[in-house]
């Protein structure tokens, strides 16, 4: 496979412009910061009084590069002004260097999603929204027809996460989508609503979340909507990172790890079956077999680090997993070289 690399000023730009954007956010900051602990974790919050009652809001897991940024927050927000205007140019460099942008329905939907506190409160872009946005973690270009799509966006997080933070969105998901002229898409359970479809298009957003056995649709507290449960979806969103959608001046958004994304679509193409499963299918495949073209030669240790806990969790993940290599020779060996 010929992988086509950005050039270095391209990639410095983006790097930029995530670092620029993680800024804008830590300059928000106008509380104390506080910690919680859950589970062996600990998390950040923001302590702050409205009036005469005193308000809680959720930052991020505590991790270094968090907590600089907030004790930078004073002078992050001294440059408001600069790092705004210089966000906007390294956007339009972007978009001149070939970096391939985010639709306008799509755009608008992932920033309103941003500015509500989805992406702060663990929820993450998966499907072929998130797998267009490793351009710019990895460096390389891709291929418009790989990453056609019929419009859908697709929202993960883990049930547990959205409980144990204590704190929800600033405006409801549903409302949003309504705005957008998404109309609910009735379940079962019409009380337990995990999927939308615009009006005027055939573009569906929807909520998942993992399953440990039973596929059932489950509450999102934090992000106050269901979701539906899916196996093995914990392995995808396990780690998360943050990226840049390419509207606007950029939209902050959170995706997973590229190393998960390629393992766990090998393990879902092989749990399609049929019909217009099988056209999704060859897609999860052709994309599994770029990412891991590109990760076997730049970014070989968590490739392989990711594909032996994907073959440690049991024999029904070793055997979807051999599934699809058994269709991917050219992968398969290159997964074999790395352990």
């Amino acid at each position: 496979m010929n992988i086509v690399s950005h050039s270095r000023p391209a990639v410095v730009a983006y790097q930029d412009l995530l670092r620029l954007h993680l800024d804008e956010n830590a300059s928000t900051l106008v509380g104390t910061v506080e910690e919680r602990k859950r589970n062996g974790r600990t998390y950040l919050y923001e302590r702050f009084r409205i009036g005469t009652e005193m308000k809680s809001r959720y930052l991020g897991e505590d991790k270094p590069e968090l907590r600089l940024r907030l004790e930078r927050a004073e002078a992050l927000k001294a440059d408001a002004e600069e790092r705004r205007n210089r966000m906007a140019r390294l956007t339009r460099t972007l978009r001149a260097e070939g970096f391939i942008t985010t639709d306008r329905e799509s755009g608008s939907l992932l920033f309103a999603f941003s500015r509500a506190g989805v992406f702060r409160l663990g929820g993450t872009l998966v499907g072929t929204s998130a797998y267009s946005l490793y351009q710019g973690e990895l460096g390389v270009r891709m291929d418009y027809e790989e990453l056609a799509q019929t419009g859908d966006i697709d929202f993960a997080s883990f049930e547990r996460l959205s409980v144990v933070l204590e704190d929800k969105v600033d405006e409801n998901p549903a409302e949003i989508l309504k705005l957008l002229k998404f109309d609910p898409v009735p379940s079962l359970n019409h009380r337990q609503i995990w999927k939308w479809r615009q009006s005027h298009s055939e573009a569906m957003v929807e909520f998942l979340t993992p399953a440990f056995g039973e596929e059932k649709v489950k509450p999102l507290p934090a992000l106050g909507v269901s979701a539906q449960a899916l196996n093995y979806l914990n392995f995808l969103i396990a780690d998360p990172i943050q990226a840049v959608a390419l509207y606007r001046s950029g939209v902050l958004v959170q995706i997973p790890r590229p190393e998960r994304f390629a393992i766990h679509k090998l393990i879902v193409a092989d749990r399609r079956i049929g019909g217009p499963d099988q056209l999704k299918a060859r897609k999860d495949r052709a994309q599994a077999e770029f990412l891991v073209s590109v990760l076997s030669e730049d970014r070989p240790d968590d490739l392989a680090e990711a594909y032996q806990d994907a073959l440690s969790r049991g024999p029904r993940w070793r055997d979807r997993i051999k599934a699809s290599l058994k269709r991917m020779p050219d992968t398969a060996d290159r997964l074999t070289a790395l352990i």
